[in-house]
């Protein structure tokens, strides 16, 4: 049943296609173990190649044992697989972020590197409808808009793909027993000084016991109609930066400020996080109050002032234009 319902999660949303090839991030747990079986019996139905990416954060004594299984299992069954260790908590120290941050961006980085000199067209993880709702309750908890409550999406900027996103934890743990499949348990999922899995293990097992037994899919609908709803909001937002945009290259944006100002708000702030989007591929680091500052300055109109929201971006109003400028 598994398969089937992976099989129709990748159609709906052509995850893998013909002649792909993709790279699998493959942790050695349940999710990731789940997808690189479920990968092999795909390529029986789907013409396609993958190999493997497995990151040793060197955090838990258990991580070389987890290199080898996930080595092993790539060798068995003749995947290519690649393998980096990393000092996540000394990065993390130095860089002064969190753990679970720096884990997340050396990881990514590494997918990245091998996709780059492996040709792959695709970034394949392993993240489940239950990884889903607790990023959207994470969000939530956190103040996020309309977009954090999506919550994880099936595919991202048409690279990284999540085939196992409307399959719950439960189902990915039972087919791992019935193909005898022998993934590794990571002990630190159940260490709830992390947020996540403060979520995970305390708050939504008592959402079910107290408020509602399908809270998993129930959140999931939810972030289903947002997902669409946003959608549409991200398509009125492309259409009004056509018609606005003055000037477009790899160093600054031109918007025409009188049609700025007369936006309606929601569309104006989601112009400000389109337009950096534009410019650098990413809006991380512009937040709630960078985006009311910088309409604050458009809508005062006083020429020659800029805001300089993090150390990338300068917004700049001038001669009834605003600038987004690469900040050098």
């Amino acid at each position: 049943m598994l398969k089937e319902k992976v099989m129709q999660t990748i159609k709906k949303y052509h995850l893998v296609e013909e002649n792909d090839h993709i790279v699998l991030g493959v942790s050695g747990g349940p999710d990731s173990t789940c997808l690189f079986h479920l990968f092999l019996e795909l390529q029986k139905e789907i013409k396609f190649t993958f190999v493997v990416c497995h990151m040793n954060h060197g955090i838990r004594k258990e991580a070389d044992f987890e290199e080898e299984y996930v080595k092993n299992m790539c060798e068995e069954n003749r995947i290519s697989c690649y393998v980096k260790k990393e000092k996540v908590l000394e990065k993390a120290k130095q860089e002064r972020i969190g753990i679970e941050e720096m884990g997340r961006k050396v990881r990514y980085a590494f997918f990245e590197k091998i996709a780059k000199s492996e040709q792959a067209n695709k970034i394949a993880t392993a993240h489940t409808k239950n990884d889903l709702v607790e990023t959207a309750i994470m969000n939530i908890l956190r103040g996020a808009g309309l977009s954090g409550l999506k919550g994880t999406l099936p595919m991202r900027e048409k690279r990284y793909i999540r085939p196992l996103i409307e399959c719950e934890r439960g189902e990915i743990e039972q087919y791992c027993n019935e193909q005898k499949l022998e993934p590794k348990i990571d002990q630190s999922n159940f260490d709830n000084r992390y947020t996540r899995n403060k979520v995970r293990n305390q708050l939504i097992p008592y959402l079910k016991e107290e408020y509602n037994p399908n809270i998993i899919e129930a959140i999931a609908r939810m972030a289903s109609i947002i997902r669409k709803e946003d959608e549409y909001i991200e398509g009125e937002v492309e259409k009004a930066y056509k018609e606005i945009v003055l000037e477009q290259s790899n160093q600054e944006i031109i918007l025409d400020l009188k049609k700025f100002n007369v936006l309606n708000e929601v569309i104006k702030n989601r112009m400000v996080l389109y337009s950096v989007r534009q410019l650098f591929g990413s809006s991380a680091g512009i937040e709630k109050k960078h985006i009311e500052d910088i309409i604050l300055l458009c809508r005062r109109n006083i020429g020659n002032k800029f805001l300089i929201p993090n150390k990338k971006v300068k917004i700049l109003v001038k001669n009834q234009k605003i600038f987004f400028i690469k900040n050098q």
